[in-house]
Order: C-alpha cells, then structure tokens, then sequence
C-alpha cells in the first residue's frame, strides 16, 4: 500500500516553474524607441511625437526597466521642448496628460527625484527663461497641495523663491521664503534649510539690507555644520561670504573667499559660476588698490592725494586660470582696471559702453562700479580745483571733459558733504574755494569746559530742588 501511494506521488502532474522576482515584461521596443531619439539628423520637433509615445504607451509597463526608460524619455522631451521653444509646453509638462500615469505609478521619491532633475534640467537649459521657470515651479507646487506631498512642494517653493529673486521680484520671494522658513524649522531639515537661509541672505542683498542679509547667511553656515554639504553648495556659501565682506569694504577677507570658492568651481569644471567668482576677485584687487591709492572707503569718502597710480591685476589674467577663462568678461575687468589705474573718467565711461552686459547685469559689481565711477569723479574734481581760490565752473567742465550741468550739480554735493569748503556763484558762474581754517583748540577746550560746567549746575539745580522738596 505504502509502494503504491509512493508511485501515485512520483506520477502526478509536475509543479509549474516558478518565476524569477527580477524577471520583467519586454521592453525592447521602448528602447528602441528612445535609441532612435538619439540620431542627429532628427530634429527636436520630430523627437517630440517618438517620446510622447513611450510615456502613453498602451501597455501601461511600469516595472524597473520600464520606468527607467520611461525617466529618460521625460529628460529627453524636457531637453526637446527647450530647444524647440515650446516654453508653454515645458510649463504644463509635469503637470499635464504626459507624465500624469508614470508619476501615479512609480514611487514618491522617484517621483521627486524626476521632478527635481526636470527644473533644474529647465534651469540650465533656458536660464533666460524665468517666467517660464516660475510658471513651472507655481503647477508642481498646486499639484504638490492636492496630492498631499509636503517635502517635494517645499523644495519647489525654494527653488521659485530663487526664480523670484533673480525676477528682481524681492518681496513676493520673501514672503515666500519665511512662511518656507517657519515649516522647515519644525521638520528640522537641515540640507533645505542651508539652501532656503542662502536664498533668504541674498533676497537682503539685493534689498540693501546687510544686517539681515549676514543674519541669515550664518543661519546658512550654522546649519551646513551639521551635515555634509555638496561643493556645489559650499561654493555659493562662500560667494556670499565674499559678497558681504566686499559690501563692508574689507577687500582682502572677500578676495579669499571668492578664491576659495573659485578653487572649488575651477575643480568642478562649472565655467558659468567660475567666471563671475574670477570677476569678483578682479574687483576685489582694483577696489583695495584705490582704497589704498585714495583713501576712499566703503561709504564713499574720497581722499585728495594719492602716490599710488598702479592698480595690478596682471597675475590673475596671465596665469593659467585667467588664459582658461579669458573672454570679454576678463577683458572689461581689466579695462576697467587700466582706467582705475589712470584715474581716466572718460576711458571708465568708455569701458562702461562697450561692455554693457559684462558690467552692469551683476548686482555687486554695478553697485560698485557706480560707487567707483563717483570717487574717480570726485577724486578728479578736487585735483582740478585744489591750486586755485576761484575758477570758472565751465572752465572745470572743459577740463574734465563733461557737461556743465552735471558738474555744478556735483559740486554743490561734494560742498554740502564737507568734501571741501567754498560757495557756487552761480550769477557768474565761478566756484569760489576757501582754504581750511586751522581750528583753534583753545577755543574748542573753552567750548567743552563751558559745557562740563553747565552739566554741574544743571545736577546742582536738581539736587537743591530735591531738598526743598523734602523740607516742605
């Protein structure tokens, strides 16, 4: 009986194999797909059609291999939108038909990952484009609030609020970044804290406010020392650093961290960001050379004389980093240095005209070329009018090479600030000039004892009132 069960065993039906885990759908023609993407012959318009058929494909495949494709055809079609210029496309990209079924099947943090790499995908790819990239981060955000994902909606809120502060738009990204600031300090993220308190010094910056903007700049700092900071990250710190300590005229300690920061963008091999850091050492060097050559300061003063005619920035444009990074950015740094050394306002202006986009689009360096623009100014008119008692304004004018009206305005400034001491006769056109009258210190010493002894009889009033108060 038992041979019999034992035979009835070995005979039955064989089990059916089992399948692998790891073993997928078929995604051959997916790949394909993609592969054919990548013909140079193809132009953006025509690959726009082939990845928008991998994303709807009617199959609905989402296991690993599938979404892994699928990731790429989103990167693709965002890389072909921008340079197709399909800017409205890009916008509702994320947030539209197109990616709405590989985002409700993949995972949330794959999700967030592709989202993140998408605008800064976007941001590399059309940097011009900032309504653009605003409109971008405000439908991810609404999306973010409907399905309830609170740490993706708060890393796009602080990447608009980046977008928001290059728009020049500072209070709208302010307001933003301390209701962003108030969530994050009760979740304790540190990594989106150091990001947002970067932001939030730099919206300061650009709204002049310096104590605000160094507050939250060692909010930054303090909460980078806890954790592992990306390079990446670490240089925009200490560009900011350098920023801060360039605004309070301490050139020297702003040259050293713009150098670090340049070392470190120099290694990443990132040219964009290392040729503003490169520019902001070149005005480091010209700014410290005519502090010292002046004797001007952060606030604007203006020192008369000056044996010092050479601003030298020659060994940062030599070497090998300024032959890596030469261009017409390190051209108009060094123009503009050449006219500094030669306290020559109109070749200044001149370099001003040929180099507009170079000088002005950056916020700390148009700040201080104006700031500079105004000493050279100054620093001239005070060369011209010191030998003389009185002379012809227009004379002044004709020798500065400027016109008439802008040089009264600005004489009747420097008189009003203490620069020197004289009147404008404007009923015969003459700036009348006194010297500086030594001050009498014996007078000066009277005035304090005098004022020393109103102090006490003014206490000895108060006492004696006091007391009669009391015997009353």
């Amino acid at each position: 009986m038992a041979e019999q069960m034992d035979t009835d065993s070995t005979t039955g039906p064989p089990p059916e194999p089992i399948k692998p885990e790891d073993e997928e759908e078929d995604t051959t023609d997916l790949s394909d797909l993609l592969e054919s993407t990548n013909d140079a012959s193809l132009t953006a318009s025509a690959k726009i059609p082939i990845l928008t058929s991998i994303l709807n494909e009617p199959s609905n495949r989402y296991g690993p291999a599938a979404s892994a494709i699928k990731e790429r055809a989103v990167y693709a079609l965002t890389r072909a939108y921008c340079e197709d210029n399909r800017h409205d496309e890009v916008v509702s990209l994320l947030t539209g038909a197109t990616c709405s079924a590989f985002f409700a099947n993949v995972t949330k943090a794959k999700c967030a990952k592709v989202v993140r790499a998408v605008l800064d995908q976007v941001c590399a790819l059309a940097p011009e484009e900032l309504e653009m990239q605003a409109q971008i981060c405000r439908n991810i955000i609404e999306w973010c609030q409907a399905e309830k994902r609170t740490f993706l909606r708060q890393r796009v809120e602080a990447k608009l609020a980046l977008v928001l502060f290059q728009q020049d738009k500072y209070g709208e990204a302010l307001a933003l970044v301390d209701n962003l600031l108030a969530e994050l300090k009760k979740l304790d993220d540190k990594q989106l804290l150091v990001e947002t308190h970067l932001v939030e010094s730099k919206i300061h910056h650009g709204l002049r406010n310096m104590a605000k903007s160094k507050a939250a700049l060692t909010a930054s700092r303090t909460n980078a020392n806890a954790i592992y900071v990306a390079p990446a990250l670490q240089c925009q710190i200490d560009l900011m650093s350098g920023v801060l300590h360039c605004e309070e005229g301490d050139y020297d300690t702003a040259y050293s961290y713009f150098l670090e920061a340049f070392e470190q963008l120099d290694q990443l091999d990132d040219r964009e960001k290392a040729v503003p850091c490169l520019k902001y050492m070149m005005l480091c060097r010209i700014l410290d050379g005519l502090s010292k050559a002046l004797g001007l300061s952060a606030k604007g003063a203006t020192g008369i004389r000056s044996d010092r005619t050479e601003v030298d920035i020659s060994g940062m444009i030599t070497g090998k980093r300024g032959v890596k990074y030469a261009g017409r950015d390190v051209e108009a740094m060094s123009a503009i240095a050449k006219a500094a050394a030669t306290r020559s306002l109109k070749e200044y202006e001149a370099v001003l005209v040929k180099y507009p986009h170079e000088l002005q689009d950056d916020l700390l360096i148009k700040h201080h070329l104006g700031t500079l623009q105004e000493q050279l100014l100054e620093s001239n008119l005070i060369r011209i009018i010191e030998p003389y008692s009185c002379v012809e304004i227009e004379h002044v004018a004709s020798l500065i090479d400027m016109p008439l009206v802008v040089i009264e305005k600005k004489l009747s400034q420097m008189i009003l600030d203490g620069k020197f001491n004289g009147i404008l006769d404007q009923g015969k056109g003459q700036l009348v000039v006194y010297e500086d009258a030594d001050s009498d210190k014996a007078m000066e010493k009277g005035l304090k004892v005098i004022e020393n002894m109103d102090k006490v009889v003014t206490s000895l009033f108060s006492r004696s009132d006091a007391l009669r108060s009391m015997m009353i």
